[in-house]
């Protein structure tokens, strides 16, 4: 089976691009920096309740960059396991 006769891809009822394009001049420079490939809803999500209660973009970016290393540090431990990256610091002790 290939990519473009899987069924997920007629779960997408929006193009990814487009919705990206639509994101927020400010929030589109933020994501071009981000570690994760956040998708431009759960990102618009984030974004929007972010300056709902602060107004501020600038609370708004550093809430989203918290949520990013809140993900990533999850992740970490899960993909390298729960002593990354101390492993990694007594690696390079050796």
């Amino acid at each position: 089976m290939s990519n473009l006769t899987s069924p997920r891809v007629r779960w997408r009822a929006t193009d990814p691009m487009s919705a990206y394009d639509r994101l927020p001049p400010d929030l589109r420079a933020w994501l071009a920096e981000a570690a994760l490939p956040w998708s431009a809803a759960s990102v618009l999500r984030l974004w929007q309740k972010a300056l709902t209660e602060s107004g501020c973009t600038r609370v708004a970016r550093d809430r989203l960059a918290r949520a990013e290393q809140k993900t990533l540090a999850r992740e970490a431990a899960r993909v390298w396991g729960q002593c990354y990256p101390a492993d990694q610091t007594l690696a390079k002790r050796r």
